[in-house]
């Protein structure tokens, strides 16, 4: 009779464990569970991808100051270098007689074709 009751007891345990597993995995199966699932693994990859960004930006700020000692180029560099061969700034040109009437500017590329 006891044999009976523990094995009544433990089919019942094992079912009701059985049914709470099944019933888990199938609200994790939702629509709205994959969605969130998917977010919140779009918002780890995003932290991820900026940690590593972050990672090579200061190994590429190291290894370049490795090789500016390593060459002895230690001096600060000009972030917008003259070029004495080239133009500063080009300036318009005009077209021959001056400018034409309607066009509104003095050279040819620079019309407005919308009005």
């Amino acid at each position: 009779m006891f044999r009976r009751a523990f094995w009544f007891g433990a089919g019942a345990a094992a079912g009701v464990w059985a049914t709470t597993k099944v019933n888990r995995k199938l609200r994790s199966l939702t629509p709205e569970s994959l969605a969130a699932k998917a977010a919140d693994q779009a918002v780890a990859a995003g932290y991820r991808l900026r940690d590593f960004a972050l990672d090579v930006r200061a190994g590429m700020a190291q290894r370049e100051s490795e090789l500016n000692e390593a060459l002895g180029l230690t001096a600060p560099v000009d972030p917008a270098p003259h070029h004495p061969e080239l133009p500063a700034r080009a300036t318009p040109r005009t077209l021959p007689g001056g400018p034409r009437r309607g066009l509104g500017t003095t050279h040819p590329y620079d019309r407005n074709e919308d009005h």
